[in-house]
Protein backbone atom coordinates (compact mmCIF):
# COMPACT_ATOMS: atom_id res chain seq x y z
CA UNK A 1 0.00 0.00 0.00
CA UNK A 2 2.54 2.43 -0.94
CA UNK A 3 1.59 5.79 -2.42
CA UNK A 4 -2.34 5.36 -0.66
CA UNK A 5 -3.64 7.51 1.64
CA UNK A 6 -6.70 7.25 3.96
CA UNK A 7 -8.64 10.48 4.35
CA UNK A 8 -10.34 9.94 7.50
CA UNK A 9 -13.49 12.60 8.18
CA UNK A 10 -12.44 14.18 11.22
CA UNK A 11 -15.95 15.37 12.81
CA UNK A 12 -14.31 18.25 15.30
CA UNK A 13 -13.78 19.92 11.77
CA UNK A 14 -17.42 20.65 11.16
CA UNK A 15 -19.43 19.75 14.15
CA UNK A 16 -19.78 21.06 17.79
CA UNK A 17 -19.90 19.24 20.92
CA UNK A 18 -22.58 20.89 23.65
CA UNK A 19 -22.59 19.48 27.29
CA UNK A 20 -25.74 19.85 28.73
CA UNK A 21 -26.67 18.22 32.51
CA UNK A 22 -29.90 16.61 33.57
CA UNK A 23 -31.53 15.14 36.42
CA UNK A 24 -33.72 12.44 36.21
CA UNK A 25 -35.76 12.07 39.67
CA UNK A 26 -36.85 8.32 40.64
CA UNK A 27 -39.38 7.63 42.88
CA UNK A 28 -40.43 3.63 44.09
CA UNK A 29 -38.36 3.19 40.68
CA UNK A 30 -39.94 5.11 38.40
CA UNK A 31 -39.14 8.29 36.81
CA UNK A 32 -41.44 11.09 38.40
CA UNK A 33 -39.58 14.02 36.35
CA UNK A 34 -36.48 14.72 33.81
CA UNK A 35 -35.25 18.70 34.34
CA UNK A 36 -32.83 20.37 32.83
CA UNK A 37 -29.57 21.96 35.26
CA UNK A 38 -27.70 23.37 32.99
CA UNK A 39 -25.97 24.00 29.18
CA UNK A 40 -22.98 24.84 29.18
CA UNK A 41 -21.97 26.68 25.80
CA UNK A 42 -20.49 30.27 25.60
CA UNK A 43 -21.56 30.83 22.43
CA UNK A 44 -25.10 30.07 21.96
CA UNK A 45 -27.67 32.51 21.60
CA UNK A 46 -30.35 31.42 24.22
CA UNK A 47 -33.19 30.43 21.28
CA UNK A 48 -29.65 27.82 20.33
CA UNK A 49 -29.72 27.00 24.48
CA UNK A 50 -33.33 26.20 24.52
CA UNK A 51 -33.18 23.81 21.67
CA UNK A 52 -30.22 22.43 23.25
CA UNK A 53 -31.69 21.79 26.20
CA UNK A 54 -34.96 20.24 24.94
CA UNK A 55 -32.91 17.54 23.11
CA UNK A 56 -31.30 17.18 26.20
CA UNK A 57 -34.33 16.50 28.10
CA UNK A 58 -35.22 14.25 25.10
CA UNK A 59 -32.00 12.37 25.40
CA UNK A 60 -32.78 12.46 29.16
CA UNK A 61 -35.73 10.15 28.59
CA UNK A 62 -33.94 7.16 26.52
CA UNK A 63 -30.97 7.46 29.56
CA UNK A 64 -33.73 6.54 31.81
CA UNK A 65 -34.12 3.57 30.54
CA UNK A 66 -30.86 2.50 30.51
CA UNK A 67 -30.40 0.15 33.47
CA UNK A 68 -27.18 1.66 34.72
CA UNK A 69 -28.67 4.45 35.51
CA UNK A 70 -31.58 3.68 37.39
CA UNK A 71 -31.93 3.89 41.27
CA UNK A 72 -34.87 2.99 43.19
CA UNK A 73 -35.20 5.91 44.70
CA UNK A 74 -33.70 9.92 44.20
CA UNK A 75 -32.24 11.72 41.61
CA UNK A 76 -29.47 10.55 39.47
CA UNK A 77 -27.48 13.55 37.61
CA UNK A 78 -26.02 12.99 34.06
CA UNK A 79 -23.85 14.76 31.82
CA UNK A 80 -25.67 14.84 28.02
CA UNK A 81 -23.07 15.30 25.52
CA UNK A 82 -24.65 16.77 22.01
CA UNK A 83 -22.77 16.39 18.54
CA UNK A 84 -24.38 19.20 16.04
CA UNK A 85 -22.91 20.22 12.62
CA UNK A 86 -21.72 23.90 12.85
CA UNK A 87 -24.47 24.83 9.42
CA UNK A 88 -27.27 22.66 11.46
CA UNK A 89 -26.15 25.17 14.59
CA UNK A 90 -26.27 28.11 12.82
CA UNK A 91 -29.34 27.46 11.33
CA UNK A 92 -31.16 27.10 15.17
CA UNK A 93 -32.85 30.98 15.04
CA UNK A 94 -36.21 32.03 16.27
CA UNK A 95 -39.21 30.51 14.82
Amino acid sequence: MIGTSINAQSYKKDSLQIKSYIRIEYRNNYVKDIKLLRVLCDYCTDIQKEAIGEEAIRRGAYECLDPKNRIAEGDKKLAIYIRIAKKDFAAIKDN
